[in-house]
């Protein structure tokens, strides 16, 4: 069976747990309030798509592709980015929700993370450098071995990364925030 080819074509408010996205290559699609949580999209090729306030809580990714793809306003509950495919793997999530997400052992260099909630997220062993967090809050997300050279975590709140289980060299931080570097110090800072 010869796989599909879909080009500039947008999909707005489909169900796609009920009918499933058929298999193949998307190429500067847009997919706006749709839902794709709970569902199947496996082995499915996603190139310069954008995803608008879609839910794709728990969404079945393995082996999907995502390059170049923006995700805005969605809510992305328990997605496990790393069974995805590594190859040429460039997102953007701007204004999501990605709690309970895993990117572990992923390579996410130079990624955007905007006005987001990333609450426990897993970046355990992740290739985060250079990478921006602006506005996002991190409460309870694991940073272990994780590969932060020069990331922007100015705007960001809640998080805690052990400088020792981690590459934080040139990385940002606000004064405000430099406190999530040594909660494992158990010592108190006052003004």
């Amino acid at each position: 069976m010869e796989e599909r080819f879909i080009d500039d074509e947008v999909f707005n408010k489909i169900d796609f747990t009920k009918n499933r996205l058929e298999k193949g290559e998307y190429d500067s699609c847009t997919f706006i309030n749709c839902d794709f949580s709970n569902s199947n999209t496996s082995e499915i090729r996603f190139i310069n798509c954008e995803f608008k306030d879609c839910n794709l809580s728990s969404a079945n990714i393995f082996n999907t592709s995502f390059q170049d793809v923006i995700f805005q306003d969605c809510k992305m509950l328990g997605i496990n980015f790393e069974k995805c495919s590594d190859f040429a793997f460039s997102i953007k999530i701007d204004t999501c929700q990605l709690n309970h997400a895993s990117f572990y052992q992923k390579k996410l260099s130079k990624t955007t993370f905007k006005n987001s909630k990333l609450n426990a997220v897993d970046f355990t062993e992740s290739m985060l450098s250079d990478s921006i967090f602006d506005n996002c809050d991190l409460l309870n997300a694991t940073f272990e071995n994780t590969n932060l050279k020069g990331a922007d975590f100015k705007n960001s709140v809640n998080f805690i990364i052990d400088p020792e289980k981690n590459i934080i060299e040139n990385a940002k931080f606000s004064l405000q925030s430099v406190i999530g570097l040594l909660t494992k110090y158990n010592i108190k800072i006052t003004d």
